[in-house]
Parts: C-alpha cells; structure tokens; sequence
C-alpha cells in the first residue's frame, strides 16, 4: 500500500501522570490526551469505542482529534496503532477515518502503509467512518505479525520482519483520546470526542478493554493531561469517558 503524508506525530499518549501536565509539547506540535494505560505483558488489545466527529479548528494547520488503541515495547520505541482520526490535512475533510499507524525502534512512519499489507477487500485504513457508530478495534500479534481488526474483520498487518522479528510482545497498552495543536494555538477550541467532557453522561467512550495472551486482568489506569479542557469519567478498571470541548466554540 503506498504511503499516505501526514504531519509529523508521536509514537503514542505518554504513561498516566499522577498530576496533570497541560498540552505536552513535541514533534513541532503540542497534544492533549485523555488516557488509560497498563503496564503488562501482551500479545493483543481489543476495545469497543465510539467514533465521532469532533470539530478540529479550521483556522489553523496541523490538528487533529483523534481515538485509538497502541501497543508498545517496554523502551516505547516500536509501535502499532489503530483507531479513528478527524484531521483536515490528512483527510480532505471534517469527517472520522480509519487509520493505521506505527514505529520501528523509534522511528517515525506514515498513515495507513509504510509496509502496511492490506487484506480486506471492504474496511482500508483511510477509509470515511459514520460518526455515532459503536464499533471494535483491535491489535493481535498472530505468527510473528501485528494484525489489525475493526468491526471485528482483519484489516491487515505489519509484517513482524519491519522490526527483523523483535517485536512480538508488547509491555504498554494505551486506549486514548487525543487533540493535536499547533503551537501558536494552545490551549485549543479543538474538540476531543463529541466536544462534552468525558465527566459529563453524553460523552463519548472507550469500554470492554480486553487483553490477549497474558494472565493479568485489564486494569486501566487514567489520565487527563489539562483536565480543564478535556476531562475523564466513569472510569473503571475496563472502560472510561473521555473528551471535551477545549476552549469553547472554534471560528474562522
């Protein structure tokens, strides 16, 4: 699959702070996340998340809103991804698409290919979602290679030899919600989730977090890096709310 351009972005949410942090600034860009973590030693990850539309500021370059699940290495290095993303530039448009995304010993790659194998015929990465759908995504290492299902179908995989077959395990689950701001605009009126905060009843949500391949239960541990703007709720040791409206109504 040929590689798709995109801004710049970090390999995943950094690990849940006891205290937060504010917009956590790198990669030429400044990100707020909405985080749950565990420390563990897996094989897989699944989540049940709602897709949204978040409003993404459409006076400024190189933001986005975005959820996802990733698994990493215990140095944080190598990555897999998948989730939903509403980026402008990326995209074309204001809607939710699919992605894919990963890292190699630290090494920065490209959306939806960059030694992506696409093997469904109906579900790409790239792909336009329908805001409000309830849906599966999940990451499974499978034979020495990262698999990656939405819907419950696979869509493809990351070939385990990107990482000349290193890379087998994970040590850090994340599930998150995320906003990326530019620099000159932060904090932003960039939305995360449905633009409510996850303490409020009608925010979106990640549930049913499941672990494959080890015997420790699913614990989450969550996080808010600017709980003023973007906030967690409800949370469990399986499921949270999460989201926010930033600053209030974006113009321009």
């Amino acid at each position: 699959m040929a590689a798709v351009s995109a801004p710049v972005v970090p390999s995943a949410a950094p690990a849940a702070a006891t205290t937060p942090t504010g917009p956590i600034c790198w990669y030429g860009a400044c990100y707020d996340y909405v985080s749950g973590h565990q420390w563990t030693d897996t094989t897989g990850v699944s989540v049940l998340m709602k897709v949204e539309a978040p409003v993404v500021n459409p006076a400024q370059t190189g933001e986005h809103s975005l959820q996802e699940i990733a698994l990493q290495n215990t140095a944080r290095t190598s990555t897999v991804e998948i989730g939903w993303t509403v980026d402008p530039e990326l995209n074309g448009d204001a809607r939710p698409h699919l992605f894919v995304y990963h890292w190699v010993d630290g090494q920065e790659s490209c959306y939806n290919g960059c030694g992506f194998v696409q093997v469904s015929h109906d579900i790409k990465p790239g792909m336009a979602l329908h805001a409000n759908e309830a849906a599966h995504f999940a990451i499974q290492n499978i034979g020495g290679n990262w698999w990656v299902f939405f819907r419950d179908e696979p869509v493809g995989y990351f070939p385990g030899s990107l990482w000349s077959g290193t890379y087998k395990t994970a040590q850090l689950v994340s599930v998150f919600g995320e906003v990326a701001e530019n620099t000159a605009d932060t904090p932003s009126c960039t939305q995360m989730g449905d633009g409510r905060f996850g303490s409020a009843p009608a925010a979106s949500w990640i549930r049913d977090y499941r672990l494959a391949g080890t015997s420790d239960a699913p614990d989450l541990s969550v996080s808010a890096t600017s709980p003023n703007h973007y906030d967690a709720g409800a949370v469990t040791a399986t499921s949270f709310k999460l989201g926010g409206p930033g600053t209030g109504t974006c113009s321009g």
